[in-house]
């Protein structure tokens, strides 16, 4: 059975940054993200009784040994649930970088647990599809569901309250994003491998703990307000806290370029002219800057033609993972 999927990728507002359970993949904290309509992946997953492994092709290319690996250890997770052996041809495509901090694992597994549970005849709930996904990329559980959704960092040993939750839909709030590419070269350290440095060896990592569940409760009550400039002020904390975290581990990681400083300053500089906008970083050096439906052209003539800028994609609030048909 062939079966073909699409999950978008999406952006943490209060950012997911250490695991309480490497084996699980547990997050060690929750977090707020916005999935977006214009990054997406879409993956096709083929069950053939005649293969001895499983075949897997990346954007074209065959994946390192590490990410078969990974992908194939995931994809067992799946035949163990459905009681089945046989192994699966996969391909995957990204419509944006891959591995340069715009959460194109959370898209990717949460495609692949969409295909992949449906090509071995399983109907899981969105509940249990969230629970799979996560033991992929802590992020692809965020990534089953459109518009704004909460990851909680729950308690239990074996991670059954670990999982996502939506908010609000993607009609909920117009607001759009400006994702600023500076560099599309694969990052050197990725975000697991920086997670569980940072949670070892930083002195900050449990007061970043402490202090997540607080940011958390903010965010949400900015969102079902439409409180804009609440949603800025910590969206952009939460992100100077993930970065500082990630700079007190030993050694530090630096996921930014200069380019990244010059364009944050950029969007507190816009802020301060009275132009509705804010920033957020991930585990790399592309600064995503949200805005509101109103204001996006303008935002976006503040960055065209800037040095440090190799693409601008615009996009807004995107739907929940699907099965695509034919006819799609």
């Amino acid at each position: 059975m062939e079966i073909k999927a699409k999950a978008n990728a999406n952006i943490a507002l209060v950012k997911y940054w250490g695991k309480r359970d490497e084996k699980l993949n547990l997050p060690a904290v929750g977090s707020i993200s916005v999935t977006l309509d214009q990054l997406t992946t879409i993956t096709t997953v083929e069950t053939d009784e005649s293969l001895t492994e499983d075949e897997i092709i990346i954007n074209g290319k065959t994946p390192t040994d590490k990410e078969i690996l990974r992908i194939s250890s995931f994809l067992g997770k799946i035949r163990s649930m459905a009681h089945r052996d046989e192994k699966v041809r996969v391909s995957s495509r990204n419509n944006f970088p891959t591995g340069a901090g715009l959460a194109s694992s959370a898209s990717g597994f949460a495609a692949l647990a969409l295909a992949g549970t449906k090509a071995y005849g399983l109907d899981p709930d969105p509940q249990e599809l969230s629970i799979l996904a996560r033991k992929g990329s802590g992020s692809a559980a965020r990534s089953f569901f459109g518009g704004f959704v909460e990851m909680i960092r729950g308690y239990s040993e074996d991670g059954i309250d670990d999982f996502a939750m939506q908010i609000a839909d993607e009609n909920y709030w117009d607001l759009k994003a400006l994702i600023l590419i500076t560099s599309e070269e694969k990052k050197k350290v990725s975000s697991t491998t920086g997670m569980i440095h940072t949670s070892f060896t930083s002195p900050y990592f449990q007061a970043w703990v402490d202090s997540s569940d607080e940011d958390i409760q903010e965010a949400k009550f900015a969102i079902y307000e439409k409180d804009f400039e609440k949603l800025a002020e910590i969206s952009e904390l939460s992100c100077l806290k993930m970065h500082a975290l990630a700079l007190s581990a030993k050694p530090g990681l630096i996921y930014w370029n200069g380019s990244t400083i010059d364009l944050i300053n950029e969007v507190r500089r816009g802020r301060a002219n009275g132009i509705p906008m804010f920033f957020t970083v991930d585990a790399g050096p592309q600064v995503k800057v949200f805005t509101t439906a109103a204001y996006v052209e303008k935002v976006k003539g503040l960055f065209e033609g800037h040095p440090g800028i190799t693409k601008i994609l615009t996009a807004g609030i995107g739907p929940d993972a699907k099965i695509l048909r034919d006819e799609d």
